[in-house]
């Protein structure tokens, strides 16, 4: 089973700053946390209830003002959700047609994420492409989409219930353009 993406937000402006932080629902595709799309607050989900918006992958053209996905680990199973079934957040996914959480990276915001959000050879920056969910890496940064750039390789730890070593490599970025 392929392991999903890991983030923590190390220094971010959501966590002050309400109007940074939204309730989404993709009906198109299961996402990883730390993975970006675009939403649009004239873009309400409809049958979802108030305040949850509907999301798209990136698009050339607008590739910044993106959002990230950000949802805490719930096991579901037979459409219950459960936290603490399985120790490991790299099994945690959001599945396609689920409400999920997300917020609004902006520059100076500092987030640790695992290569699974990331696509590409490891480099010195990760930004939002056409049609992908996935930040890509690049040796430049961009001028005009959403771009991270990497301060440091750090590991973190993940309780995944094995004997063997629980460290994971990730990726601390900075916002350098949102």
């Amino acid at each position: 089973m392929p392991y999903h993406g890991v983030l923590i937000p190390e220094a971010i402006a959501a966590t002050n700053i309400d109007s940074y932080n939204r309730n989404f629902m993709c009906s198109a595709s299961s996402l990883d946390n730390g993975m970006v799309f675009q939403s649009s607050i004239r873009n309400w989900s409809t049958g979802s209830g108030a305040e949850v918006f509907n999301i798209a992958a990136p698009v050339a053209g607008s590739l910044s003002g993106l959002w990230m996905a950000y949802q805490g680990d719930e096991v579901v199973t037979t459409d219950l959700r459960y936290k603490g079934l399985d120790p490991n957040p790299r099994n945690f996914y959001i599945e396609s047609g689920r409400v999920f959480s997300g917020f609004k990276p902006v520059v100076g915001d500092i987030i640790l994420v695992t290569g699974e959000s990331i696509k590409g050879t490891t480099d010195s920056y990760a930004a939002a492409a056409d049609s992908n969910y996935q930040l890509i890496w690049s040796s430049t940064s961009s001028a005009t989409a959403l771009c991270f750039k990497k301060i440091a390789t750090k590991y973190i730890s993940l309780a995944t219930g094995a004997i063997d070593t629980q460290r994971v490599t990730a990726y601390e970025l900075e916002c350098i353009i949102a």
